[in-house]
């Protein structure tokens, strides 16, 4: 199979699909793979990197999705350049399709491609290999990052997140206790910040607290205890999701007032629309605004912060995909691989998962099951 890797182009984003190690995989196993020039140089891979492991280097930027049955990349293209995709191409990316604009998904519905959305791959216990991968690393980098907008320098009260003798640490609060909001509360907790977890699922809080030990203090996610919360915290990280489904707002404008001037909130949650409802998508730099007083965080692709290490988990957990397209068809990977089902937003121009469809209203059949005709 004719494999594309184009070079990303969202603001300050510095990942790529795959390292030169996966895309070597792929071709040793007969795949042939068209890299976009520069694709992988902000992460430490140079083109003479992906050469040397068997791809061939597109000078331009058409040529990687003129080339590529299947076009691997971090982000899915932008609504410009759906013109850039052919009928029956499969495209793996971090789509984010329940957040669209609607005149944006109608038009990816007549290039009569395939979206796969790496959020929205799922397995049958709840968990989203490709997210989580993405999910552990944006954790830590909230926590480096929020300790630096807490400092004066950076627009905060001047809380050193870990205190000091005699000195009480910064409260930290985190909204949510998936990946994102465990990673986020070790990595806190690592650094001597005093934590409070929220969350609308006790089983969940309980399984952060294994996960994370007892320092953390933990409440059920209701309106009241989110406003108490917000009331004492310094810092608060919203990382809440819901697979394949844009983003519940849970911090109104009027509940950001029972707290603290200068003090920051991180939405994490912003690539899926976000859950302040004062939130708005920023660059990493320059990306702190603030609002009635509070300082917002929100930008979408934290990972890239650490590009070279979120390429490398990327890569660990999108290759097994990757290959199992090119090896059967992304029919015959659908078939054998439900997660897989699970994260297909559209198959060839027809909306293919039902709560996009409930969304936008849309007509929606599920992707063809090759074991149903067997």
């Amino acid at each position: 199979m004719d494999i594309g890797i184009p070079r990303e182009t969202r603001g300050g984003e510095r990942r790529v699909a795959l390292t030169p190690s996966g895309v070597k995989t792929l071709v040793h196993q007969g795949h042939r793979v068209w890299v976009e020039t520069g694709a992988g140089v902000a992460a430490g891979h140079a083109d003479s990197d992906y050469e040397s492991a068997g791809a061939t280097i597109a000078f331009n930027r058409i040529e990687p999705f003129a080339r590529g049955s299947l076009i691997a990349c971090v982000y899915a293209p932008e609504p410009r350049e759906y013109t850039l995709l052919q009928p029956g191409q499969v495209v793996l990316g971090f789509w984010a399709l329940p957040a669209a604009r609607p005149d944006d998904l109608r038009a990816l519905l007549g290039t009569g491609s395939t979206a796969i959305g790496l959020e929205a791959i799922e397995d049958e216990q709840g968990r989203a290999p490709v997210l989580t991968s993405m999910s552990e690393i944006a954790g830590g980098l909230a926590v480096i990052v929020g300790a630096g907008l807490l400092l004066s320098e950076f627009g905060g009260k001047g809380i050193l997140l870990g205190g000091a003798p005699g000195v009480p640490p910064a409260h930290l609060v985190i909204l949510g206790a998936g990946v994102l909001g465990r990673s986020a509360a070790r990595a806190a907790l690592g650094a001597g910040a005093q934590v409070t977890l929220l969350d609308n699922s006790v089983a969940r809080l309980r399984e952060a607290v294994r996960d994370v030990g007892g320092s953390a203090t933990t409440m059920l996610a209701t309106p009241p205890n989110v406003s108490k919360a917000l009331s004492f915290a310094d810092l608060v990280l919203g990382a809440v999701a819901v697979h394949g489904q844009r983003a519940p707002v849970l911090v109104t404008r009027e509940m950001l007032r029972s707290m603290k001037p200068r003090s920051v909130v991180m939405d994490l949650s912003i690539d899926m629309g976000g859950c302040f409802e004062t939130s708005r998508p920023t660059r990493f730099a320059g990306g702190a605004y603030e609002v009635d007083g509070i300082l917002h965080f929100c930008v979408p692709n934290l990972p890239s912060a650490a590009a070279r290490s979120a390429t490398l988990a990327l890569t660990n957990a999108l290759l097994p995909y990757v290959l199992e397209v090119g090896a059967k068809g992304v029919e015959g990977a659908l078939g054998t691989l439900p997660d897989l089902r699970r994260g297909t937003y559209l198959y060839r121009g027809r909306c293919a998962r039902e709560s996009l469809a409930r969304a936008f209203q849309l007509p929606w059949e599920p992707p063809p099951d090759p074991g149903e005709r067997a």
